[in-house]
């Protein structure tokens, strides 16, 4: 079981709504474009059942990029995920959309970015993240770095620390035991 600092535990126990970007963090930062212009991109499977697993704790999921594509629209909402902001180029108008919606503290929100437009949430939020691939100015300024890359584990190992720290992880084990999924 991967555990928090102790000085992260408290600020993981709080949180209500975890948003993360998409490229770079729920993908692995490559986009493949076509000769046709259709564009491919990397999800990992774990980074999703992460998703599907703070929503059923009650912890709300939430999408904020930069790009637009159906992609992402797909992939997410697959995922039971209602708050995807795509084509944001300042991130800032979506947070503050998110937090009245929810009526959120800073400190009840969690962000995971791995880039330069992901700084100003990063510092605002009350836990920051980001993939241990992210630019160095960001792994810099976070609370906690994951071990893994973007789309490859960095989202669940988040969603895993959320779940251990507000007490929820054993029930979620052995409700999958018990029942093959977790019923919370």
């Amino acid at each position: 079981m991967i555990r928090a600092k102790i000085s992260h535990i408290e600020k993981l126990k709080q949180i209500s709504l975890f948003i993360v970007d998409v490229d770079g963090v729920l993908t692995d930062g490559k986009i493949i474009v076509t000769n046709q212009g259709d564009e491919s991109k990397h999800f990992d499977v774990k980074d999703g059942l992460g998703i599907v697993l703070l929503q059923k704790a009650g912890v709300k999921v939430a999408v904020i990029t930069g790009k637009v594509s159906k992609i992402v629209e797909n992939r997410l909402s697959a995922l039971g995920v209602r708050d995807i902001f795509q084509n944001q180029k300042n991130k800032q108008k979506a947070f503050a959309e998110l937090k009245s919606k929810y009526q959120l503290q800073d400190s009840q929100i969690a962000y995971m970015g791995d880039d330069l437009p992901d700084l100003t949430l990063l510092a605002r939020v009350g836990f920051s993240a980001a993939p241990q691939d992210a630019h160095k100015v960001v792994t810099d300024k976070v609370d906690y770095v994951s071990a893994f890359n973007g789309g490859c584990g960095a989202v669940r190992e988040i969603a895993d620390l959320i779940l251990q720290e507000k007490g929820l992880w054993d029930k979620m084990i052995a409700d999958y035991i018990a029942h093959g999924e977790a019923i919370f």
